[in-house]
């Protein structure tokens, strides 16, 4: 009977070792998988932007170049934006989902259509299961056109934040306004993916020098994250 026992133990042990290493390969696997989107628009700043995001909603966001408009230039600009994103998971298994359904991007996605010129786009996707890329003005597709403008959502929401730093550093009344803004924004569909200025958000909230209203609205937009 002992020898039974140990010989259990020992299938039992091995399996569950087995077992994790068969998850951590699943996991590594999934996890080598990358999506990208590259945007460049010679008319704003920045004029090339680019976010490449993991399954798990980690990545990186990286903004450059452009000029200013003579209004925009009165304003405190942010310049140049590199740093860490984490998006949630919702939006992430969105992002991975569309490009699994859209063949990973390997197809042409412009239309080819005579509109007002939005900016390039180019969505790449790389991973065990595929690879592929497609750049575009303006989709028929309406699943990548709609994953296009959620992605410039999100820049949007990055680079007020980035605003936001800049502010509370050197004009905190104007965090009023950009606050506003932003909040307008998500309102009306054009911002996405406020958790990924979470800590800005949070930073402004407990900021006893910050104006009560300004504040309010940061926590408000808080409340807003998953």
């Amino acid at each position: 009977m002992r020898g039974k026992s140990l010989g259990w133990m020992k299938t039992a042990i091995f399996g569950g070792i087995s077992g994790i290493v068969l998850s951590g390969l699943v996991l590594q696997g999934q996890q080598s998988a990358i999506f990208q989107i590259d945007y460049t628009n010679e008319q704003l700043a920045p004029s090339h932007w680019q976010l490449k995001l993991n399954p798990d909603g980690s990545g990186q966001f990286d903004a450059d170049g452009g000029h200013l408009s003579e209004e925009a230039s009165k304003q405190i600009w942010p310049g140049d934006v590199h740093r860490p994103v984490q998006l949630s998971a919702a939006f992430t298994e969105h992002v991975f989902s569309t490009a699994r359904l859209r063949k990973w991007f390997a197809y042409p996605c412009e239309s080819h259509l005579k509109v007002a010129f939005q900016g390039i786009k180019r969505l790449s996707y790389s991973g065990p299961d595929g690879s592929g890329a497609c750049e575009y003005n303006y989709s028929k597709d309406k699943e990548i056109e709609a994953l296009g403008n959620s992605l410039l959502g999100v820049e949007y929401t990055i680079l007020s934040g980035a605003r936001m730093e800049k502010l509370l550093q050197h004009d905190r009344l104007g965090l009023d306004a950009e606050l506003d803004n932003l909040a307008t924004a998500i309102h009306e569909g054009n911002a996405f993916e406020v958790g990924a200025i979470r800590e800005t958000l949070t930073r402004i909230a407990s900021d006893e020098q910050v104006m009560d209203r300004a504040r309010r609205r940061a926590k408000a937009l808080l409340t807003q994250v998953p």
